[in-house]
């Protein structure tokens, strides 16, 4: 007949059943990134074979070893049909000095590569060769494909 009067809870002790008993958990969850890595991993694989395009040569090949470069040269490529090309681009040979020398960071000592394919003739090459090479250019080399055994 009398009135239940409950406790009060005691300092220190339980608040009910949503107490914790550890902080906040302040680790991060590796899973989502490790996933997402593997995904970039994957596109880049698939996709780095397609990015190094350019001008399609058929190379000579010769027993030269190959040049250790630091930076990107510059390079020009004669496709079998004689047609001249500065960075994947179309050009004549008459605009291939000037757009060369505005490519050129450093100026005449800037590496240019000539890339020119087994069916274009001799004297093509050679003339375009001669072109940059009169023009001041003086590290101007042949890009050829290394000998299979």
């Amino acid at each position: 007949m009398g009135m239940g009067v409950t406790a009060a809870p005691k300092a220190g002790g339980r608040r009910g059943r949503r107490a914790r008993r550890h902080g906040a958990i302040a680790e991060i969850n590796m899973t989502p990134f490790i996933d997402v890595m593997l995904v970039l991993l994957i596109i880049f694989m698939v996709a780095a074979p397609l990015i190094a395009t350019g001008v399609p040569i058929d190379l000579p090949q010769t027993g030269a070893k190959p040049i250790n470069v630091d930076q990107k040269p510059v390079t020009i490529a004669i496709d079998g049909k004689g047609q001249i090309f500065l960075q994947d681009q179309p050009t004549l040979e008459p605009d291939l000095v000037l757009k060369l020398q505005g490519m050129a960071k450093d100026g005449f000592d800037q590496r240019i590569y000539v890339r020119g394919d087994r069916q274009v003739d001799y004297g093509r090459v050679a003339s375009v060769m001669s072109t940059i090479t009169s023009a001041g250019f003086k590290r101007v080399a042949l890009v050829t494909e290394p000998a299979t055994r």
